[in-house]
């Protein structure tokens, strides 16, 4: 199983970290090692001092695909979770100046939450219209609507299928809304998708 990351796809929150828009979907990769288990907390790694929340809806492939159309894309997939793309934003931006990839940032232990339930697609209605939400210590931190997406899920599925084969599992984070800020411990994360609790974790 593989975790494929789209960053840079809500313009606000391009914005919020002086990004330039892309061109096309950024893909990023994150090993499964990167996955919280589940009711354990988040803990700070050592060699950051600046990790940041990346709330993000989450897409879990059902069926092995390549070179997918996009009209043929919502056969690939049934469930829609939530996550979060944690970010040690200081070692982020260490890599960006030296051109270097992100991995170090984005995919160390314990680096992806995944929520444990999963929603059937047929149940949110229209998937390019879902609200999210994520709340810190119980204020409203990140809100997001799949509405504004510069790549919508079906869009998204056939780009990285160019050149990634998909197989049953495969996690599809779908890019952050604004609104990611600093974690600190003790702080209380929790995540809401279409109305419904999808996780809620702490830091340590």
């Amino acid at each position: 199983m593989k975790i494929i990351c789209i960053g840079r796809n809500y313009t606000e929150h391009i914005a919020e970290l002086q990004n330039d828009r892309p061109t096309e979907p950024v893909v990023f990769l994150k090993p499964d090692t990167s996955i919280l288990l589940h009711k354990q907390p988040f803990f700070i790694p050592a060699f950051s001092n600046d990790v940041h929340h990346e709330v993000e809806v989450v897409v879990r492939i059902n069926r092995i695909g390549k070179h997918i159309d996009r009209k043929f894309a919502h056969k690939y997939f049934d469930e829609i979770g939530l996550g979060i793309d944690f970010t040690a934003r200081d070692v982020q931006q260490q890599c960006k100046e030296k051109g270097l990839p992100w991995e170090k940032a984005k995919s160390f232990d314990g680096a992806s939450v995944v929520s444990r339930n999963f929603i059937n697609k047929n149940e949110l209605g229209d998937l390019n219209n879902l609200q999210f939400e994520l709340f810190k210590n119980d204020t409203l931190q990140q809100s997001g609507d799949t509405s504004h997406m510069l790549w919508k899920i079906d869009e998204i599925i056939e780009h990285i299928s160019q050149y990634f084969t998909l197989k049953i599992g495969d996690l599809i984070f779908t890019g952050t809304p604004a609104g990611v800020s600093r974690v600190e411990e003790n702080d209380v994360l929790k995540g809401t998708l279409a109305g419904k609790e999808m996780f809620q974790i702490k830091v340590k």
